[in-house]
């Protein structure tokens, strides 16, 4: 059982606690998973600069990288998240349940998609036709780069949501197989 519970204002160093004050001016809230990383006197400030960095994919693919591989690993937290964030960026429910499945309607996406899901599953020992289908849809070295960063960004939010266990704070995405195909 996780030792972990989401920490208050009160309960994190003053850097931590004027990063809380931004978020909640900027969300409305500070969400759980944020918070927990803020155990750690430094880790959220280098993760929120990680994570906000500048980057060759749009909102659309990075929201599409996140929901494929939270799915992978079993982020319930991140699935939910995303679910949400996705759906700010112009994807339908059913997008969302497509990109989370690691398909999409959008060819260019697909490959993407496709792609973000072999290198999470194969730890980056990817098959060569994914590879090839990304490339040829448009994609170049550097999006390969910024994908496998926005790849472990995601990995070490789900890592840390399974581990921690905490409370997820939006509205809670389905299950992939308990949804009507």
């Amino acid at each position: 059982m996780s030792k972990f519970s989401v920490p208050t204002r009160e309960n994190v160093s003053a850097e931590n606690q004027a990063i809380f004050d931004k978020l909640q001016g900027a969300l409305g809230f500070v969400p759980n998973l944020y918070a927990t990383i803020a155990y750690s006197d430094h880790a959220l400030g280098k993760y929120l600069a990680f994570q906000n960095a500048r980057t060759t994919l749009n909102n659309k693919e990075k929201e599409a990288v996140n929901l494929v591989v939270s799915e992978v690993n079993g982020c319930k937290y991140c699935q939910s998240a995303h679910t949400v964030i996705g759906k700010m960026n112009g994807f339908t429910d059913e997008d969302v349940l497509e990109l989370r499945g690691g398909k999409s309607n959008n060819a260019k996406l697909d490959t993407l998609v496709k792609l973000a899901k072999d290198i999470t599953e194969n730890k980056g020992r990817v098959a060569e036709t994914n590879l090839n289908a990304f490339y040829n849809a448009g994609y170049t070295n550097a999006n390969l780069v910024d994908l496998v960063m926005q790849i472990s960004d995601k990995i070490a939010m789900n890592y840390l949501h399974n581990l921690t266990q905490i409370p997820i704070d939006f509205p809670v995405a389905e299950p992939l197989k308990a949804i009507p195909a």
